[in-house]
Parts: C-alpha cells; sequence; structure tokens
C-alpha cells in the first residue's frame, strides 16, 4: 500500500482570487503545521558521479485510460491465442481514439506522440490546461501524469585499458544465455563491432522513428557520439572476439530499442537522455518486436539503461508498464541509480528500478586490486599528507612527479569547470606543469580536460569520496587524477594563499589491495522506495568493467573501454537473467526475479543492497519461488496498526518439497510481532501455494526503518530469502512550501490566463550528506467560491518530485464555462 501523507498532515492553501473585479486581494492559510520550505535546485538533483544536464519536458504529459492493455486481459486468462491478443491490442487502440474524438468534439484537438495498448492502455501527448481539464473529467481516464528525463546510469572510459584474461565477472558453466532475447532500451548500439556480429536483431529507434539504432553524433559537435548502448550490448552479448571484452551471455540476441539520444536540453545544446513516454513506447516494443499486437515473439528480458533520478514512484505509468510487461513474461531490469546516499526513510533509488516487479540493480566494487599512487602534500618543510592513494582516473604517473600547485580561478560557477578558470587575465596558462588542487565539482569530466588544456602535470580533486575509475576523460591528453582528504587538501590552499612554499609529490602507479572488496559502491543509490518496499534488489559488479565502445581506435581495432555505474551492474545481473533462463526454460518472469533475488548472497545493509549479491550459480540451482520476490508493508501509522500481505510459493524443482517458513528481522522482537501463516507448507513439483504474512507494531520503533527476511527451507534445498521492509519514519508537515496567484485580479483569458505557482515537497538533508526525499503523490488545485461552496477540481497532478510547479488560472470553472465576475478561492492539498 503506498505510503500517503494523512489529510490532515498536508498542508492546505487557500487563495481568493477575483475575476474581472479590480482590486481583489488573494491570501493564503495554512493548517496542520508550519510551512516547511521545499528545497530544489539543480544541486539537489545531481549524482555523485554522472552528470545530468538540466531538461524540462514541457507539457508532455502520459494519459492512461480504464480499456483493459493486452497485459491485463492476458493477466486474467493466463493464455490467448495470437488472433486473440491482435483483436485486444487493437481494442485498447480504439478506446483510445474514441477519447481523442470526444475532446476534438468539445474543441480541444490532442496529437499524441506515442500510443500503447501492450504493458498499458493510453498515450502520451503535449496537453494544455483545457485538454487536461477534460481528460480529468472524462470517466475513461484514469490518470494523466507528468514525463521525466531518464538518464544513462553510468560512466565510462573509453581510454582505460581493461584487463583481457578476467573475462566476464559473471559465470555459468554450461550456459551462455542461447536462445533467450534481451531487449536493451538505451541509446544506439553500433552493431559493426566485430564482437557484437551476429548478436543483434533488427531493432526500433523510439527516439527518431524508424529502424536504425546504430548510435547518433551530437547535432552540435559531430565528435561527440552516444556510447552507452554499445557499452551494455558489450557486457551483454560480447563474444570476445578479436581478444576483446567477453560479455555475459555470448550466446543471448539483444534486441536494441533506441528510447535515449541526443535531444534538447534547457541551456540550447544536446544532451543524451530518455523521456519516460519514450521509455514506455520502448517497453511497448519490447513485448511485440514486430509491432502486430501480439506479445508471443516478447524479448524474455529487458534491460532499461536508463534511471529517472529518485523517482522511485510506484504507482504511476512506469510501474504499470514494467508490471505489464511482467504479465507478457518479460522481467525487467533497471539500474538503481547513482545517487549515493539518502534517507533515513524513503532513499534515492531512481525509476523504474523503484516499481515493484522491476529487478533493481546497485553496484559492487568487486576489483581485487586498485591502481594508486603514493600522494605527498607539503607545506613549506612539513608533510601534511603521505599516503597511498587510488587513482580516479586512468592514467598514471610513469615516473615520480614534484610539482607546484595550482587552484584554478571561478570565472563562473564550480571553481575549474570552466575552460577560462585555469589562465589569468593576460590568456596565460595558471596550471602548466603544476598540480591542480581543486573542489569536486558537477562536471569533474570538464576540469580536467580543462586542467589537460593548459598543460597541467595532475589534478587533485578533494570534497566528497568517489570510488577509484569512476571518471570519463575524453580525448585530451591523459593525466593523473587523484582524490585527496578534504582537511589537508583545504590547509594546503590556505597556505598558498598565505604565501608559504607548497608542493605535491606523485609516486609511480602501483597495485593497492582494495579494502572495499566486495562493498556496496559510494555512488549506487539506496532505499526505501516510495511504497516503502526494499531497492534495489540485489547488487552486481559496477566498477571498472571492460566493455566495448562505438567506432575505431587510430590504428583501426575496435574502441574498447571501462564503465563504471549501477546500469552496469543492471547489465551483468541481466546477462545472468539470460544465463539462468536458458538453465531453467521452463521458469516465467515472476520466478526468474525470485531465483535472482531470493538467493543472493547477503551483503551488508538491505537498504543499500537488498537481496544481496548476485550469486547466478545458486539461483539457478533454487527450488523454490516467490511472488513477490519482495514484500513492503508500508509505514506504520499508530499503535493499532498491523499490515498483511500475500505471498504466492512456487515449487520450480522435480520434486514434492516441505517448506518450513520463518520470519527475522532488525527490529525489537518484543516490539514487532510476524506471523506466517501457514508456517509450514507441502507443495508437489510445479504447484503453488499462498501465505499471509501479518506485522503488527504497538509502538514505534527508533528505527526509521526496520528490514528483514521470510526464510523459506527445505531439506535439501538452498533457502529462499524474501526481503522486507516496514517504515517508522513521521511523515512530512507539509508538503506545499510556498503558493502564489501572478495577478490578484483579471479577466478570464485562454491565451493569457493567471498564472499560480506552487512549490511542492521537500527535500530534507540528512546525516553524512544524505538527503531524504519528500514527493508527492498528489497535488489538487480545487475551486470554490466567496461563500466556501465548493465547485470542483480544477487541475491534478500525479508524481510530484520536489521542485516548483505552475498552473494556468483561466477564469473557467471545473466544466470549461467561463466564471461570473467575483471572488474565488482556490485551495491546494497534497
Amino acid at each position: 500500500m503506498r505510503a500517503r501523507p494523512r489529510p490532515e498532515l498536508a498542508l492546505a492553501a487557500f487563495l481568493a482570487l477575483a475575476a474581472a473585479v479590480a482590486g481583489a486581494s488573494w491570501a493564503i492559510a495554512t493548517r496542520g503545521g508550519e510551512h516547511a520550505a521545499a528545497v530544489s535546485g539543480a544541486g539537489s538533483w545531481r549524482g555523485l558521479v554522472d552528470v545530468r544536464a538540466p531538461v524540462s519536458t514541457g507539457e508532455n504529459a502520459i494519459v492512461l485510460l480504464r480499456t483493459p492493455s493486452l497485459a491485463r486481459r492476458l493477466a486474467r486468462v493466463g493464455y490467448a491465442t495470437e488472433s486473440q491478443e491482435r483483436a485486444w491490442t487493437s481494442q485498447a487502440f480504439a478506446a483510445q481514439r474514441q477519447v481523442l474524438t470526444q475532446l476534438a468534439v468539445e474543441g480541444a484537438t490532442v496529437q499524441p506522440t506515442f500510443s500503447y495498448a501492450r504493458v498499458v492502455d493510453g498515450f502520451a501527448a503535449a496537453l494544455d490546461p483545457r485538454a487536461v481539464a477534460l481528460l480529468e473529467r472524462n470517466p475513461e481516464v484514469t490518470g494523466i501524469y507528468p514525463t521525466r528525463a531518464a538518464f544513462p546510469a553510468s560512466l565510462s572510459d573509453e581510454n582505460a585499458q581493461a584487463e583481457r584474461d578476467t573475462g566476464p565477472p559473471v559465470r555459468l558453466p554450461g550456459s551462455d544465455g542461447t536462445g533467450i532475447t534481451i531487449a536493451l532500451l538505451d541509446t544506439g548500439v553500433d552493431g559493426a563491432q566485430p564482437s557484437l556480429r551476429g548478436r543483434l536483431e533488427p531493432g526500433y529507434d523510439v527516439v527518431g522513428g524508424g529502424d536504425d539504432t546504430s548510435p547518433r553524433a551530437d547535432p552540435q559537435d559531430p565528435s561527440r557520439v552516444e556510447t552507452h548502448g554499445t557499452e551494455l550490448a558489450g557486457l551483454l552479448v560480447g563474444s570476445g572476439r578479436p581478444a576483446g571484452p567477453r560479455g555475459v551471455a555470448p550466446g543471448a540476441t539483444v534486441l536494441p530499442i533506441r528510447v535515449a539520444g541526443w535531444q534538447p536540453a534547457d541551456d540550447g545544446r544536446s544532451a543524451v537522455y530518455a523521456r519516460s513516454d519514450q521509455l514506455l513506447a520502448g517497453l511497448e516494443r519490447a513485448v511485440d518486436p514486430n509491432g502486430d499486437g501480439d506479445s508471443h515473439d516478447a524479448a524474455r528480458i529487458a534491460l532499461v539503461g536508463v534511471a529517472e533520478p529518485y523517482a522511485s514512484f510506484t504507482d504511476g505509468p512506469e510501474a504499470r508498464a514494467v508490471q505489464g510487461a511482467a504479465a507478457l513474461d518479460t522481467l525487467v531490469v533497471a539500474p538503481a541509480g547513482n545517487d549515493g546516499a539518502a534517507g533515513p526513510l524513503f532513499g534515492s533509488v531512481a525509476g523504474p528500478a523503484g516499481v515493484p516487479g522491476a529487478l533493481a540493480v546497485g553496484a559492487a566494487d568487486a576489483r581485487p586490486v586498485l591502481p594508486a599512487v603514493r600522494v605527498v602534500l607539503r607545506r613549506g618543510l612539513e608533510v601534511v599528507l603521505d599516503r597511498l592513494l587510488p587513482l580516479f582516473g586512468p592514467a598514471a604517473p610513469d615516473r615520480p612527479l614534484s610539482l607546484r600547485v595550482a587552484a584554478p580561478r571561478a570565472t563562473h560557477g564550480t571553481a575549474g569547470s570552466a575552460a577560462a578558470d585555469v589562465f589569468d587575465a593576460r590568456g596565460l596558462s595558471i596550471a602548466a606543469g603544476r598540480a591542480v588542487v581543486v573542489p569536486l565539482g558537477a562536471d569533474p569530466e570538464s576540469t580536467v580536460e580543462n586542467a589537460a588544456r593548459a598543460g597541467a602535470a595532475a589534478v587533485l580533486f578533494y570534497g566528497r569520496h568517489v570510488p577509484a575509475g569512476g571518471l570519463r576523460l575524453g580525448a585530451e591528453p591523459a593525466i593523473p587524477v587523484v582524490a585527496v582528504p578534504t582537511a589537508q587538501a583545504v590547509e594546503l590552499l590556505a597556505a598558498r594563499r598565505a604565501g608559504i612554499d607548497v608542493g605535491v609529490a606523485l609516486g609511480r602507479a602501483t597495485g593497492d589491495a582494495n579494502t572495499g572488496l566486495g562493498a556496496v559502491a559510494s555512488f549506487s543509490s539506496r532505499g526505501l522506495a516510495f511504497d516503502g518496499g526494499v531497492k534495489p534488489d540485489v547488487v552486481a559488479p559496477g566498477i571498472g568493467l571492460a566493455t566495448l565502445e562505438p567506432g575505431r581506435a587510430a590504428d583501426g581495432s575496435p574502441h574498447e573501454g571501462t564503465v563504471d555505474g549501477t546500469s552496469a551492474a543492471a547489465a551483468l545481473v541481466a546477462g545472468a537473467a539470460a544465463l539462468v533462463g536458458e538453465a531453467r526454460p521452463g521458469v516465467d518472469a515472476a520466478d526468474l526475479e525470485s531465483l535472482l533475488v531470493g538467493y543472493a548472497d547477503p551483503a551488508g545493509s538491505m537498504l543499500s543492497a537488498g537481496g544481496g549479491r548476485l550469486d547466478v550459480g545458486a539461483s539457478a540451482v533454487g527450488e523454490v519461488t516467490a511472488s513477490p520476490a519482495t514484500l513492503s508493508f508500508g509505514t506504520w501509522t499508530g499503535a493499532r496498526w498491523r499490515s498483511t500481505r500475500t505471498l504466492v510459493l512456487h515449487n520450480v524443482s522435480t520434486r514434492r518439497l516441505v517448506l518450513a517458513l520463518t520470519a527475522a528481522s532488525s527490529g525489537d522482537p518484543e516490539a514487532l510481532h510476524i506471523a506466517v501463516t501457514p508456517a509450514r507448507v507441502a507443495l508437489r513439483a510445479g504447484r503453488v501455494a499462498t501465505v499471509t504474512v501479518t506485522v503488527t507494531a504497538p509502538r514505534r520503533l527508533t528505527a526509521p526503518a526496520v528490514t528483514g527476511a521470510i526464510r523459506v527451507a527445505a531439506a535439501g534445498a538452498a533457502t529462499l530469502r524474501v526481503p522486507f521492509a516496514i517504515g517508522f519514519g513521521a511523515q512530512p508537515k507539509s508538503l506545499i512550501g510556498h503558493a502564489s496567484l501572478s495577478a490578484a485580479a483579471f479577466t478570464p483569458s485562454d491565451t493569457s490566463p493567471a498564472v499560480l505557482n506552487v512549490q511542492a515537497g521537500n527535500v530534507v538533508s540528512g546525516a553524512g550528506g544524505a538527503v531524504q526525499i519528500e514527493a508527492v503523490s498528489r497535488l489538487d488545485v480545487l475551486l470554490s467560491d466567496a461563500n466556501g461552496r465548493f465547485r470542483g477540481l480544477l487541475a491534478r497532478q500525479r508524481d510530484l518530485l520536489p521542485g516548483s510547479y505552475s498552473f494556468g488560472i483561466s477564469g473557467r470553472d471545473p466544466a470549461s464555462r467561463r466564471l461570473p465576475p467575483g471572488r474565488y478561492e482556490l485551495r491546494l492539498v497534497a
């Protein structure tokens, strides 16, 4: 059950406005607690490793209809013929045409950019306020949702020298994924790579239309080419020929679906991203590759390579589409995101990974040895730091270096991010032959490239922790990059400003044992999801993975490099799913998810690792599965709170099993009671059984979230674990921080309406740099007259991340009739 603020805790704002009566005033009144100011800004939404361009999606929205999609119909009956599925798909499209015709009759013409009928029934289009109002009142419409931007969830380095003798980090002897199709929803894929030849099926370009899924170049800078799709394809099915990186499932085939690519950004440039309406279109194609309305040719696995930052909403279009894909027997694997620490209740998990049914993957560090250099920071004759530190980038010193220190100017934005920052007013380099010491800002790649152009010998970052190798560099001369402790870096720069002689010494590169081996990467996003569910589901290696890059090197050899991030980890899990799918052809998408999650190796906190580290060998021999693969009991609401969930167990072995079910949690057993009924189940091969799990807690526990697992054990078999979570964090006092109306009195106008600006949702700073995301499930704008009589719903927005939102107030009532002159009241409920 999705956790929602109780009505008395949601802030209601009352705005009195006048139409056609000059001099009327407006005011805001609140109830249910003090204002909690919403915090929004580019800095709040930048990841710890990746850099995301500011992107707006304008008036694009996704409209969902009541007519059942192909997936919903199939879920009801269990099986259908090809002709039945095509008929159901046609009926869904017909329902959309009827709604659009009704809109046209009422004077609102809408041109859909995408239509959906397989995983959901609905369409995407640019909607003006009048169309939104008409659709909200249409009984065939279940909801209107915003579109969001989704970005590739990894970084790469095409200059890195990858290890050749280790092979893929995930293996299953006897399986290579033969017979399994993996739909890759990402940027374009370079099919000319020798290691991918014969492994790619004809795909589809959602962004540009057509069947050309090759990587595109930036329209404004042809030297910049989409890389992400090729990198993930290499991790999935790279054949290793000739002597290149080998994928996890080289026997599988990839169905490339280009849902992301170069598209306009807010700064007038181009950025690589996808919109959520494009992502839904990609899932539509994944379950029906030839587009004939019949899903019998659906891909077994769909790997989503992009992530909607922080948007772990569980009841919107992405959620329904992922669940629709599962009903059509396609398992969706998605990156958890690269936004690091969060909480204490809701985390930083991205969409669509936060959706129940999506296999969300976090990143772990599986490198036994890290490239490192000895770094010495000197202040006068005093050594302030002498430590072996991992290299942040791929370049390493080939000889000891003794360097003077340079600090970039801040000509605009963060110091070092602009080319002019490393040149003085006369145009002379201030970095040539020196070590540039600079805070780690939002765009570390540009900082390093600028320093290299200016002749710098090294760059030392400070201020945030990023894993070794977590930096992508372009074609500029490679220079060593190291992250140093903040306190010593600040001390060094302060001494330099005081006129004290300071210096940096770097030794030759060496290998250093990775003390964080097996740990979840610092950049990997944490849970919970917005429904209180456990996310990520599993973690897999996600740093320094050898893969392919688009194009050819100068000597004509294929481009290769390394990649970091949760999308790289997700590619390994998708490949592992193909291996298990080949070994266990009789399991469906839900079983496949449970095998991968339930038999993972427990590792650390469930909020960061979910079920644990991927163990493909244990998954391949698992004998029982559970649906769902994880449980969410929602958020504790009071002394009489209790929550019950249903678990369906499936015997996927060839023998009769007697299952014993127990529950264990991190909470106080005296205050948290978990009952599993029945606690013992006998299941014949292929049969299913339903059990209920009930949680009661007479008092609030001190921990903001309690996690645990239902253990399903059978004699002679590995134990299945079903992770669960219970939220005990306090609900936000207010979800509306500010509201204002652009005009106190105005004449009704459809072309020049008054604008209602609302700041909704909160970003609350936590310990250790973590953020608590307080999102908005629903925001309603309600209209009343001067006497307080309710006139209806003017506007509704769903699934909003914290930020500022605008509504056009045209002077019409909810039925689109012009309001007579007078005073009216707007009430906002979040």
